[in-house]
């Protein structure tokens, strides 16, 4: 039925708009084709009635609201808060949160203005160092980031001329072709060890990384250490360089490997390319920082020449002790969120003994930087590997291999972990895992492997285990189908990536079901 307010389909209703004046848009009606009037004044009037009641409603709320009024829409960007307002006239986007400023208000308040002038280069710096959205200990490892950083860069420009120093340069007996050979060459050893050490250990830089981090930064200072000897033998140059650029292009390779999985843990929003430009400028500042640092000390002790001379000496144990000191506490602020054997070990021991699933900054915390000799081993550990025929029972391991079916992705057996000579034996458990095995296996498999454990716990001497291993593994292994998902649950809520399991190139070994 077509409507009485559009008798023809040669009529249509468009908008005029009067920038000069402060109405929202209103009707017109445009003919076409049309010789004679087709609305009646009954219908006219209804029409002007219907079109322009949003024009009547909207200037009834101006005349309500005092202008300028805010409306309710807002924007967010970085730290700055806007809100659109309209003042009867144009629509404008301003500050809400005090940081907007011009320069007559240094007249009208110059105080409030200053304050607001720091509050914004504030805003602007942490805007230039700092991502927008990355979790709450990433401010605390950017600080001690910074003193590794500027230790380390100051270490390196005191090496640097130290080397600089043994080879001659500045001096009138220098050699410049022998110099830059013997630069070049341990330059050159020094990239063919990295490339050696990086294709050796490259499954450590996920499974160990914050030991490996910590590891390779002691072996940088150590480097640099070996680096200030060279002026002191000034023979023995090529060798001295060349072992000090070796660790150091091993502590250069561990560097890059793991900053991507460091930056990750932050990027609580999957802003990775954001976290880590930001690492980058962090890094160049930091380092130019220390640059500057270590020039001003040679300035210092520019008229001093013994002094300058034994300048390196006498600043190295300081800044090693920042920058190890700085990269040790900025690792126990990285909570890695990716599984790893030993990271699964500590949250299913606390579920089992305690009854809920820690966090990753609550196992950050208990495992530490990783370093063995902190720790000591404990009772009946569990082991990812394969059957070593010198370290197993053999008549169990016998029996447990027997007993495998199609559907079984792992088993466990006991391992002796001390030689045999010795009177007290400590047993370890192993965790075999079969060729094809998920991720969900290697979870139930270390849950299992757990529940034994904890019945070990009852059973006494280890002889007494032994004797009992296959009840354990019973009662384990139906714990284990019970409790398996609600864990699983509880672990991917706290954000836990499950979805791949860690493991070192020991750990990664897989047996094959052969079937008669």
């Amino acid at each position: 039925m077509q409507s009485n307010l559009y008798p023809s389909t040669h009529t249509r209703c468009c908008f005029s708009w009067n920038p000069d004046k402060p109405q929202i848009p209103t009707p017109k009606i445009l003919k076409h084709k049309l010789k004679t009037s087709i609305i009646s004044p009954g219908v006219s009037t209804s029409l002007k009635t219907s079109l322009n009641f949003g024009e009547e409603k909207f200037n009834k709320q101006q005349e309500e609201t005092t202008l300028p009024f805010y409306l309710p829409v807002s924007v967010r960007k970085s730290d700055n808060h806007s809100r659109y307002i309209w003042d009867g006239k144009d629509l404008k986007l301003v500050s809400v949160d005090g940081n907007a400023f011009s320069i007559s208000d240094f007249d009208s308040n110059f105080e409030d203005t200053v304050h607001k002038l720091v509050r914004i280069c504030v805003s602007a710096i942490r805007n230039f160092f700092l991502p927008r959205e990355v979790s709450r200990n990433y401010l605390e490892y950017v600080k001690w980031k910074f003193v590794h950083r500027v230790s380390s860069s100051a270490l390196q420009v005191l090496a640097t001329q130290a080397m600089l120093r043994a080879i001659g340069i500045g001096n009138s007996r220098s050699l410049p072709l022998a110099a830059g050979l013997n630069w070049v060459l341990k330059d050159g050893l020094g990239r063919l060890c990295r490339c050696i050490y990086t294709a050796s250990l490259a499954s450590s830089f996920d499974t160990n990384l914050k030991r490996v981090r910590f590891c390779t930064s002691v072996l940088f200072s150590l480097s640099i250490g070996v680096e200030l000897l060279t002026p002191v033998f000034p023979q023995y140059f090529l060798m001295l360089a060349s072992i000090a650029n070796i660790a150091k292009q091993i502590s250069l390779a561990c560097y890059l490997a793991t900053s991507t999985a460091v930056h990750r843990s932050f990027a609580i929003a999957d802003n990775l390319g954001e976290v880590s430009a930001k690492g980058q400028i962090q890094t160049v500042c930091f380092d130019n920082l220390g640059l500057t640092l270590a020039a001003t000390l040679n300035i210092l002790s520019a008229n001093n020449p013994r002094l300058q001379a034994g300048l390196p000496f006498v600043m190295y144990p300081v800044f090693s002790v920042l920058d190890l000191f700085g990269i040790y506490q900025g690792l126990k602020h990285v909570h890695l969120q990716t599984l790893t054997k030993d990271r699964l070990n500590i949250i299913i021991s606390t579920w089992i003994q305690q009854g809920f699933v820690p966090s990753p900054e609550e196992v950050s915390k208990q495992e530490g930087i990783g370093l063995s000799w902190s720790r000591g081993r404990e009772p009946w550990s569990i082991r990812i590997g394969c059957l070593n025929p010198r370290r197993c029972t053999a008549k169990l391991s016998v029996m447990t291999m027997q007993s495998l079916n199609s559907e079984d992705f792992y088993f466990l057996s006991p391992e002796s972990l001390t030689s045999e000579l010795k009177r007290n034996q400590e047993y370890g458990v192993l965790l075999s895992l079969r060729d094809g095995a998920e991720t969900t296996d290697v979870i139930r498999g270390i849950l299992h492997a757990s529940y034994v454990r904890k019945g070990i716990e009852a059973c006494g001497s280890s002889g007494a285990v032994l004797k009992q291993w296959f009840n354990l593994v019973e009662d384990g292994k139906r714990l284990t189908e019970q409790n398996l998902s609600f864990l699983y649950e509880q672990m991917l809520s706290l954000g836990w990536a499950c979805k791949n399991i860690l493991l070192s190139t020991q750990e990664q070994v897989r047996y094959s079901f052969i079937a008669d």
